[in-house]
C-alpha cells in the first residue's frame, strides 16, 4: 500500500496553523494598511484644496472690496460740483486758496486720506495744470511730462475706470510710493470735454500685508497676476525680475478649474487660482504638497499602531483556537519543562486535563496511553514536590541555628575584652572603679541573656551600648568621651541585639586607644526615607584605602576589622538583605564613619523590652 505523506513547514501542528493564518492577517492588513495610506492621502489633499480656495478667495474679496470702495469715491469726486468748478471755471480768482471750494475739496479729500490708511493719494488734475492733491498743498512733479503718462491717457480717452498694476507713483513731487492707481476721467461741464483725470492711489502695501498674512504653510505663499500674466505681487518679486525665479504663467492663463498640481523637482506643487469680478486679476495660492501632508506620517503611525493592535489580537485568538487543539499533547509536554526548570507550584495537570476532557485521570488511564502517562507524571511531581518542600524546611533551620552560632561567637569576645579592663583597674588599685566596673558588666551580661529574642528595641540596644561606654570612659579617664543622639520616634524600631557592641569596640581599640589627645565618640539615629541609619563617628587614627577595602575579607581580622564587624555585616545582610548592613568611610589620621543601616518599622511585635 502506498504511504501518503503529508508535508508540512514545521514539525509542530499548532505552529504551522500559526504561521498559516498569521500569514494570512499580515497580508490582509498590509492591504487594508496600503487603502487607508491612499485614501487619506486624497482626503486631505481635497481638504487642502478647499481650504487654500477658500483663502484665496477671501483675499480675492478683500482686494475687490478695495477697489469698490476706491469706484465708490472717484464716483463721488467725478460728479462732485465742487471739484468741476474748482477745476474748470474760469472766473475763479487766482487765490483760491483762500477760496470757499479750496476749503470744501480739502475738507473731502483730508477725509478720505485720514481715516483710510490703505489709501495713498488721492487728487484730480485738469489738461490745463490745475489740481488739487490730498491736502491741497502737494505739488505734480513738474520734472516729468504727467499728461504722457500711460494710465493717465487711458483715463483720460476712456469712458469707465482704469485701473493701473502696481507702479511707483511719479506724478505727486516728493511722494514716490508703490502704489495701484485707479483714474478716471473728468468732464468739463461747461464745454462737455474730458479735460481732467481723477486718481486714487491705493497702498501697495495693503495688498502685501494681505497676501503674506493669508499663506497657509510656512512655506506657502500667494501672488497676484492679471489676465496678461503680468505680475501685481509676487514675494519673490526681485528673483522673478532678475530670472532667479518663475512660475508657471501659461498653465495659470489656461488652467479652466480653479486648481491644478505640477512638479517642481522632486517636490510637487499645489496651484489654486482666483478669478476677481472687478479685476480680472488671478489671485494664485502655492503650497508644496509634502508641507500639505506633514501629518501624513503621524496618521500613518496611527494606522500602524491599528493595525498592530488588531494583528496583536488576531494572534491571540488564533493562539488560543490552536491551543485548544494541541492542548492535551502540549500540557504534557510544558510541563516536563516546568519540572526541568524546577518549577512545581503550577503542576496540577490533573485539574487541566479535567477541563479539556471533563473527565479524571483515572477514566482517561483506561481509555488511552496519555492519560496513563499523565497519571504517572503527576504522581512523580508530587513526591518530587514533598521532598523539595522537606529539603527547604531543614535548610530554614539550619539558617537558624547558623544565626544564633554568630551572636553566641560575638558574646564571648566582647566579654574577653570587657575583663581584661577590669584586670588593667584591679592592677591599679582602683577598687571603686572595679566595683562600679564590674556591676556594668553585671547589667551588660543580664541584658544579653536574659532576652531570647534575636532582635530587641533600638532604645535598648543603644542603652546597652551607653553601659559599655561608660565602663571604657572609666578606663579610659580623659582619653574618651561619647555622645549619644536618637530621633524620638525610633526608639521601637526593631535591631538585631549586639550589633553596635562590636562596631563601639572596634573603634575604640583600633581608632581611639592609638590617637594622640582627647578621643571622640558619637552615636547618632535618625531616620532616612523608608530606612533608619545609625551612625558611629570616631576621631582617631583612620584608615588608609586598602586596609578600608579588606575590612569584611578575612584578611581583615588581623588589620583591624576583627571577627566582630564580619559576623555583625553577615548578621545584618542575612536577616534584612543585601541593600543594608555596614558602610564604611574613613580618612587617615582624621578619623572612621560606620553607618548602620536598617529598614525602619514601627514596632515589632512580640519584643520583650524587659531590661
Amino acid at each position: 500500500m502506498k504511504q501518503i505523506k503529508i508535508g508540512l513547514p514545521f514539525k509542530s501542528i499548532r505552529t504551522t496553523m500559526l504561521f498559516s493564518l498569521s500569514t494570512l492577517i499580515i497580508v490582509t492588513l498590509v492591504i487594508f494598511f496600503w487603502i487607508s495610506m491612499r485614501y487619506t492621502e486624497k482626503v486631505i489633499l481635497d481638504n487642502s484644496i478647499n481650504y487654500t480656495s477658500q483663502l484665496i478667495g477671501q483675499v480675492n474679496r478683500d482686494i475687490d472690496t478695495y477697489i469698490h470702495y476706491m469706484e465708490n469715491i472717484s464716483h463721488l469726486v467725478v460728479n462732485s460740483h465742487d471739484i468741476l468748478e474748482y477745476l474748470f471755471d474760469e472766473k475763479d480768482s487766482p487765490k483760491e486758496e483762500e477760496g470757499y471750494l479750496y476749503g470744501r475739496i480739502r475738507t473731502q479729500f483730508q477725509t478720505v486720506v485720514e481715516t483710510r490708511e490703505d489709501i495713498s493719494n488721492i487728487a484730480v488734475i485738469s489738461t490745463n495744470g490745475k489740481c488739487f492733491i490730498n491736502d491741497g498743498k502737494e505739488r505734480i512733479n513738474k520734472n516729468i511730462q504727467w499728461e504722457n503718462i500711460d494710465w493717465y491717457q487711458k483715463a483720460l480717452k476712456g469712458e469707465g475706470s482704469v485701473l493701473t498694476p502696481n507702479h511707483v507713483q511719479n506724478v505727486i513731487q516728493n511722494n514716490y510710493k508703490w502704489v495701484v492707481t485707479l483714474s478716471k476721467s473728468l468732464e468739463n461741464p461747461y464745454t462737455g470735454q474730458k479735460e481732467g483725470v481723477f486718481f486714487i492711489d491705493l497702498n501697495y502695501k495693503v495688498i502685501k500685508d494681505l497676501c503674506e498674512n493669508n499663506k497657509m504653510g510656512a512655506n506657502s505663499y500667494i501672488f497676484i497676476m492679471d489676465e496678461r500674466g503680468k505680475m501685481i505681487y509676487h514675494p519673490k518679486q526681485q528673483q522673478i525680475h532678475y530670472g532667479l525665479w518663475d512660475e508657471k504663467i501659461q498653465e495659470i492663463l489656461q488652467c479652466k478649474e480653479d486648481f491644478f498640481l505640477t512638479s517642481n523637482g522632486e517636490e510637487g506643487m499645489l496651484y489654486n487660482i482666483s478669478i476677481s469680478e472687478k479685476t480680472n486679476w488671478r489671485i494664485v495660492g502655492v503650497a508644496y504638497t509634502t508641507e500639505l501632508m506633514r501629518y501624513r506620517e503621524e496618521t500613518q503611525q496611527i494606522y500602524l499602531l491599528t493595525a498592530a493592535i488588531l494583528l496583536a489580537l488576531t494572534l491571540f485568538i488564533v493562539t488560543l483556537l490552536s491551543g485548544a487543539i494541541t492542548k492535551p499533547i502540549k500540557a504534557l509536554k510544558d510541563s516536563m519543562k516546568e519540572v526541568e526548570q524546577g518549577n512545581f507550584e503550577n503542576m496540577d495537570v490533573e485539574i487541566e486535563e479535567r477541563m479539556n476532557f471533563g473527565i479524571s485521570l483515572g477514566d482517561m488511564e483506561k481509555k488511552n496511553e496519555i492519560g496513563s502517562l499523565l497519571r504517572s507524571f503527576h504522581v512523580m511531581t508530587i513526591k518530587i514536590r514533598e521532598l523539595m518542600e522537606q529539603n527547604i524546611f531543614e535548610q530554614r533551620q539550619k539558617r537558624i541555628h547558623e544565626l544564633k552560632a554568630l551572636q553566641a561567637q560575638i558574646n564571648p569576645h566582647f566579654l574577653y575584652n570587657t575583663l581584661d579592663s577590669i584586670i588593667w583597674m584591679a592592677e591599679g588599685n582602683k577598687n571603686k572603679e572595679v566595683v562600679r566596673m564590674t556591676s556594668s558588666l553585671a547589667k551588660l551580661l543580664r541584658q544579653s541573656i536574659s532576652n531570647e529574642q534575636e532582635e530587641i528595641p533600638l532604645e535598648q540596644e543603644l542603652q546597652y551600648i551607653k553601659e559599655y561606654l561608660t565602663i571604657q570612659k572609666m578606663r579610659y579617664k580623659d582619653k574618651l568621651e561619647f555622645d549619644i543622639q536618637i530621633e524620638p520616634d525610633l526608639g521601637a524600631t526593631p535591631i538585631l541585639k549586639l550589633v553596635l557592641q562590636p562596631i563601639v569596640e572596634n573603634a575604640i581599640y583600633h581608632g581611639i586607644k592609638y590617637k594622640d589627645g582627647k578621643g571622640f565618640l558619637g552615636i547618632h539615629a535618625y531616620r532616612e526615607g523608608e530606612d533608619v541609619a545609625i551612625e558611629i563617628y570616631d576621631n582617631g587614627i583612620g584608615m588608609d584605602g586598602k586596609r578600608l577595602n579588606d575590612i569584611f575579607s578575612p584578611e581583615g581580622k588581623t588589620k583591624g576589622g576583627g571577627v566582630g564587624i564580619l559576623n555583625v555585616q553577615m548578621r545584618l545582610k542575612l536577616n534584612y538583605g543585601d541593600k543594608y548592613g555596614l558602610f564604611f568611610t574613613s580618612t587617615l589620621g582624621e578619623g572612621t564613619l560606620v553607618t548602620i543601616r536598617i529598614p525602619w518599622k514601627e514596632e515589632r511585635e512580640e519584643i520583650d523590652e524587659s531590661y
